[in-house]
């Protein structure tokens, strides 16, 4: 129980802190002249994932409380994944965000990951709901959670931030990395 709630508890913090980081980036962006783009499927990200965190930590609950035996692998994934959306963090600086904002003569971000595919964020965190309730064998869980993040983030969140950035001059900077 204590590996369980510890997660969950670094998760927990984690998040509101890196929301206080996205709202702080989000004010500048806007003071600056960004626009929003996509802000009415946004809700639908933070339902998934507090659903993702209740759901992993009641299932392994459920599931008797006992680590997976691949849990050590789960875990490399988990730490590989942070370090990633850490670094997709650090690369975007100030324009780093959980809302879809640009801003007008913004050059697009092309180094760190973005210099070696796009939406790497994404990437990192689809890694992360996937590993973190296979490390406790809540895999009801992983798969669910998966299965909507695919949905949401392949139907709704990508084209629309595909779309910001064309209607941005960002995307006449450069079209691509």
């Amino acid at each position: 129980m204590i590996w369980l709630s510890c997660l969950a508890g670094m998760i927990i913090l984690q998040r509101l802190l890196e929301l206080m980081h996205a709202n702080n980036n989000r004010r500048w962006m806007l003071a600056h002249g960004a626009r929003e783009f996509g802000a009415e499927h946004y809700p639908l990200f933070f339902v998934l994932h507090a659903g993702w965190l209740v759901g992993w930590y009641v299932e392994a609950v459920w599931r008797g409380l006992h680590l997976s035996g691949f849990w050590y692998l789960w875990l490399v994934a988990f730490s590989v994944a942070q370090g990633l959306r850490y670094w997709c963090i650090a690369s975007l600086g100030r324009f780093w965000n959980t809302r879809i904002l640009t801003l007008q003569n913004a050059k697009l971000v092309c180094n760190g990951p973005y210099r070696f595919f796009r939406h790497p964020n994404y990437w990192a965190v689809a890694i992360e709901l996937i590993a973190v309730p296979l490390i406790f064998d809540a895999w009801l869980t992983a798969i669910i959670v998966t299965v909507l993040n695919a949905v949401l983030l392949l139907k709704i969140r990508i084209p629309a931030e595909e779309r910001a950035l064309r209607d941005s001059s960002a995307a006449l900077n450069t079209e691509h990395c």
